[in-house]
């Protein structure tokens, strides 16, 4: 059955694997969603269930959002969606899903609202082909031809200058190749609608439901950091393990005379004696 989550669009950046491989992801913000309320067949036609997830102040909510939330005993949310396909007895009300609902190397859809451009013109927006820019062209960049003379008027579908983006876009069979459930992150191989900030609903893939690819392992930047007792016992044990120098005899003067030899001495009673001699 199919399951699914609420998250934000944070960007893109990349990781890499232990075997060198590059992989451009897309950050998404997935905080803990709450079951809002259970859908079935009995009593709405169909099974679903409606998600809330990001909170907002409660003077932001209507009464009607805040009694609905309260059945749930859940507070005030930015955004409720629903989820339909699923396995509702799976559910309770006021039930959390993080984002471990998901296993790394799953494929899954994601969509989104994407990026406003705008009005534009049918170069940009349908990719059409432009006019010769020489001089006397007098065509350009203008939309051509607007159908033949029979009907009298614009064919139905034309394609014309308008409003570009805003809509809601699906990506189909994208990998998720990390969760981080303590900083509520997911990582979705690849690129996804919309801007940065805004809603995504991750869901399990329709064509590849229940598959799950084999990731490579990733690279960790966590930095180990090496307590000071343990290099107190390395100090130790080193000094344990070093010979111990014997110490050197002390020499008393004793030794000291009976090593001097005879002739030093010598020359001291020949001192003493020339003293007497001068003092009488």
């Amino acid at each position: 059955m199919k399951k699914g989550i609420l998250g934000r669009k944070i960007g893109m950046t990349q990781v890499f694997a232990k075997n060198g491989k590059l992989t451009p992801v897309t950050v998404i913000a997935v905080e803990p969603n709450y079951v809002s309320q259970i859908k079935t067949v009995e009593t709405d036609g169909y099974n679903a269930i409606q998600l809330a997830a990001f909170d907002k102040r409660e003077k932001l909510s209507n009464k009607p959002e805040t009694s609905h939330l309260k059945k749930a005993n859940v507070t005030p949310k930015r955004f409720l969606k629903e989820i339909r396909n699923v396995d509702v007895s799976a559910y309770t009300l006021g039930q959390e899903i993080k984002a471990d609902i998901f296993t790394v190397g799953e494929m899954v859809d994601v969509s989104g609202v994407s990026k406003g451009k705008g009005f534009q013109g049918v170069i940009k927006r349908f990719g059409q082909s432009r006019g010769p820019m020489g001089h006397g062209s007098q065509y350009h960049r203008g939309v051509g031809s607007l159908g033949t003379l029979l009907p009298m008027h614009v064919l139905k579908g034309k394609k014309l200058p308008g409003h570009m983006g805003h809509k809601l876009v699906t990506v189909q069979n994208l990998e998720v190749v990390e969760i981080d459930l303590e900083n509520n992150i997911i990582l979705v191989k690849g690129n996804v609608p919309g801007p940065k900030k805004s809603l995504v609903i991750i869901k399990s893939a329709i064509k590849h439901e229940g598959k799950v690819n084999a990731q490579d392992e990733l690279i960790t930047y966590v930095e180990v950091e090496e307590t000071p007792v343990e290099a107190t016992e390395e100090v130790t044990e080193t000094a344990a393990e070093a010979p111990v120098e014997e110490a050197a005899p002390e020499v008393t003067e004793e030794v000291k005379a009976e090593e001097a030899p005879a002739s030093e001495a010598a020359p001291a009673e020949e001192t003493t004696e020339e003293s007497s001699e001068s003092a009488e």
